[in-house]
Formats: structure tokens, sequence, C-alpha cells
């Protein structure tokens, strides 16, 4: 039997042994065809997570871990039914994490999603069609997609302790770090997440969060952080580069940092790892100066090939294929400056990638 979980990514889990005993027991009560979701044993009456309620007799046991039917999942609750919850009983907090065996979940898509369905079928075996597949598919959470469609005898609930917190906001991030240090003037329990070479002084403000990075500055009031979804959608609507770029991006042979973008130039540094390269691609818009700064390497210019070191300058022109090669141990780095029309990541033809990306 083929098993699955799907889970957030953006959740800690400090108990790793305990975490695992729970999807063990929660992969045996899959096979009876259930969709099983863990579920966390309430502290206190938090509003900031949906809850599951559960039926009294267990389905399924094993030592001190039981699974129940579930009899529906509650959305964020005020904080009087929180209350209610908690002292009712039989209610779990959403983690939003799922175990299931895959046979059974494509069976439970054909049928409810059918139109998904239909769409994820058409992927290749080597998925070289996913980034078309992924644009197309409806933007809808498994929750409301699948599971809220479950009958009590498809769905079952694992109420657990395995030192779970959701960092999906930055309340939660708050509780967790440190952050960086403060000078409080007249003010306390602030927390600041932003450059470490960077002083912040916060002067008769209490209970604020402070994200400060290269592109963007945001201040929230503890407790409300959750909206920052609204400044997402404002984005959105404006159509902000801020919502598809970032300053700092990986990608699969390194990494680069954006120096500079303005109407005329856009300028980056970007670090090749070892044994690693650039796709072979083309500009329609821009033309580009490399200088090496850092290790040595390889351009491949329309099929030419240049070695380069630390202070070789390679020019890119309009239109021309071209790649950096990193065929050294060591890591090279090298700056980037664009000249021309439009500067966006998209302005891109490959030609030959290592990463199977169009």
């Amino acid at each position: 039997m083929k098993s699955s979980e799907s889970s957030p990514s953006d959740h800690l889990i400090t108990k790793e042994d305990a975490f695992l005993k729970v999807v063990e027991f929660a992969s045996a009560v899959a096979k009876e065809n259930r969709v099983v979701t863990l579920g966390i044993t309430p502290s206190y009456p938090e509003t900031g997570y949906g809850y599951i309620q559960t039926k009294t007799a267990s389905l399924k046991e094993s030592g001190a871990l039981k699974a129940y039917s579930v009899v529906k999942f509650h959305e964020k609750p005020d904080l009087k039914k929180a209350e209610e919850f908690l002292a009712q009983g039989g209610f779990s907090w959403n983690a939003g994490i799922f175990v299931f065996k895959v046979s059974h979940m494509a069976s439970l898509f054909e049928k409810h999603q059918p139109a998904m369905w239909a769409q994820i079928s058409a992927l290749k075996a080597d998925a070289s069609n996913l980034g078309d597949i992924y644009a197309q598919v409806q933007s809808i959470s498994i929750d409301y997609a699948i599971m809220e469609k479950l009958s009590e005898s498809e769905l079952a609930c694992v109420p657990a302790d395995f030192g779970w917190s959701d960092v999906g906001s930055w309340d939660a991030v708050a509780a967790l770090q440190k952050g960086q240090d403060i000078i409080n003037v007249k003010g306390k329990d602030n927390f600041v997440f932003g450059e470490p070479t960077k002083n912040y002084s916060m002067i008769g403000l209490e209970d604020v969060i402070v994200v400060d990075t290269k592109d963007a500055l945001m201040l929230v009031k503890k407790g409300q952080s959750q909206d920052v979804r609204h400044v997402v959608e404002t984005l959105t609507q404006a159509k902000s580069p801020l919502v598809k770029e970032h300053v700092f991006e990986y990608r699969p042979w390194g990494y680069f940092e954006i120096l500079k973008d303005t109407e005329n130039f856009k300028s980056k540094v970007i670090r090749v790892n070892p044994h690693s390269q650039l796709s072979y691609q083309s500009h329609a818009k821009r033309e580009e100066h490399w200088t090496i700064t850092q290790g040595s390497g390889e351009v491949v210019l329309n099929d030419q090939v240049i070695p380069v070191k630390a202070g070789s300058h390679i020019h890119i022109p309009l239109g021309a294929k071209h790649r950096m090669r990193n065929n050294s141990s060591e890591m090279l780095e090298f700056v980037e400056v664009q000249l021309g029309t439009y500067f966006g990541e998209d302005d891109i033809v490959r030609y030959q990638d290592d990463y199977s990306r169009n």
C-alpha cells in the first residue's frame, strides 16, 4: 500500500519521536480507506485555529493513541465559542495534517473534484507540463475540496500532542524567537525581525511586531498578524512586483540578490554552487554585463566557451545565447548589470536546463 501525508510547510514540531508514532498509527487507520487528520489537543481557547469535532467512542486504539470519527470541521471561532469547545470536550485544533492511501485519495478527487482530477490526470510522467497544469488548477484548500465532503465513515481524527506550533503567522514567530535587540523607551513586548546589522528603537510602543526586509517594511499589532493577507490582496490588485519577485531568491543552481532595480538598469549579485550551471538562455529585452568577483568557471556565449575568473568581464548582447558554468569545487560569484527596456524574471527563453524548467 502506498500511503501519503499532506501537511503545511510552516509548522514546527518539537517532539519528533511522538510525531512519527502518531503518523504510524494514523497510517494503520488509513489502510481502512479512511482519510485521517491529526488533531492537536487544545491547551487553551485559541481563536486563530479551526477545530475538529469528533465522536466520543474511539474507532481504533494503540496504547495512548486513539482514532475517532469526525463529526464536523469548525471554522476559527470567537473566544466565547472556543471556550465552549474546550468545556464540552471532543474538540481538537485542526493542524491541516492528513494521512491517506494514495489510491484512495485519487478516487476521492475523481469523485468530488472531477474537473480538477481531469486536469491532474493530464500530467506527463516526466512532469514536463507540471507548470502549465498547476497554473490551471483551481486555488482551493484540501479541506474545502475533499475533507468537508466526506462522511463520518470516511474520515477519522487522531488527537495528539507532539510539540506542534503553527508558525504561519508573525505572532507565532514572535512567540518562538527572540528577535532583534531593541532599544525600548517607554514601551515593551515588541518584536523585530530585521537586519542583523541595523539598530531598532521603539518609543512608547507596546505589543508591536516589526518585519524589516530589503524590499518591504511591515508594522503590525500583536494578535493581528493574520490580517497580512489583506496587504497581499492590495498588492496583488495593484499588480505590485513584490507579489512575484523578491530581492533574495534561491534557484536550483544557487541564489541571487537584487542590488538595484530602476527604470534604466537592474543589478544583482549571483552566486553559483560548485559544479552547477545556469540554464542556456537568451533575453529579448535586455543585454547584460557580468563581472566575476569570486571563484572561476566558464561562460558559454553563442556556443563559444570563455574561461573566466575573479576580475573577468563578459558582455552578453541582446538576444545572445549564454550561460554561466561553475566547474570548480568553490563558490562562483559575479555581479550582473542589466540594460534594456524590461528587467522581469520572465524575459527568459531557455534552450537547455539541468532542472527541466521551461
